[in-house]
């Protein structure tokens, strides 16, 4: 559907609201990554049948401004930036790229003080704020790998609103318009506690993949670091170079 069709008192109902909704995004009232109200809410408010607020949601779906995620509810996607991520980013990124199948749970959100140790990784004072996300990512309904992320408070400042169990740290980034283009890791055995043993369904005494990676934007900024603690018996991971001449 045309989104630059007038609109105008007399027009439809459901384009009236569709443009109304289409405002509330723009102007910020609607972030990226959070829920509109409900149809029924929708309804209620502007005092239309339920049908009008459908289709005009569903136009809004149709242009990508609008994602409906059964169960939970339509979400705002905003204007999202093309991107090439390539082998950029997390081990969680890589998996979403790579598999249909695969789905990841939210274990914890949260702020914290970024430390010496993460203030070296990202570039940033110790007492600077950065967001902690802690991610399951399963495969097949199996546990695969946990994904820790930490990423500054004043790049993404929407996260604690943005549903993470709908959209992925890097659809998060498009909101702001960042894109990553480089990073680095290192990749290491580690142990893992009693807890997050259980979460990935392994014996806690044996060690388990552990692949860190710093992202970082087009202007040198740090972006995110991750952590991921990846199952040896369900995955390798493979590395690809060339010489150069």
């Amino acid at each position: 559907m045309r989104h630059d069709e007038p609109v105008g008192p007399k027009s439809p109902l459901y384009l009236q609201l569709r443009e109304l909704i289409r405002s509330k995004i723009e102007n910020g009232e609607y972030l990226p990554g959070t829920a509109i109200p409900s149809v029924g809410a929708l309804a209620e408010t502007y005092g239309i049948h339920r049908l009008s607020v459908r289709s005009a949601i569903s136009a809004l779906i149709g242009e990508g401004l609008l994602q409906s995620v059964q169960g939970k509810g339509i979400f705002v996607v905003g204007e999202k930036l093309a991107q090439d991520l390539g082998t950029v980013g997390g081990f969680e990124q890589t998996l979403k790229e790579g598999a249909q199948r695969s789905e990841t749970r939210l274990l914890m959100k949260a702020a914290r003080p970024a430390g010496s140790l993460y203030a070296g990784y990202l570039g940033c004072a110790p007492e600077d704020i950065l967001y902690y996300v802690k991610r399951l990512c399963l495969l097949d309904g199996e546990p695969l790998s946990l994904e820790e992320a930490y990423v500054p408070r004043d790049l993404v400042p929407n996260l604690p609103n943005v549903d993470l169990n709908v959209f992925s740290l890097h659809q998060v980034y498009a909101f702001y318009g960042i894109r990553l283009v480089r990073g680095e890791q290192s990749l290491s055995i580690s142990r893992l506690d009693s807890a997050e043993a259980r979460l990935l369904d392994v014996d806690a005494h044996r060690g388990v993949l552990t692949l860190q990676c710093v992202n970082y934007d087009a202007q040198g900024r740090a972006i995110e670091c991750t952590r991921s603690h990846i199952r040896g018996d369900k995955c390798e991971l493979n590395v690809h170079f060339q010489r150069e001449h």
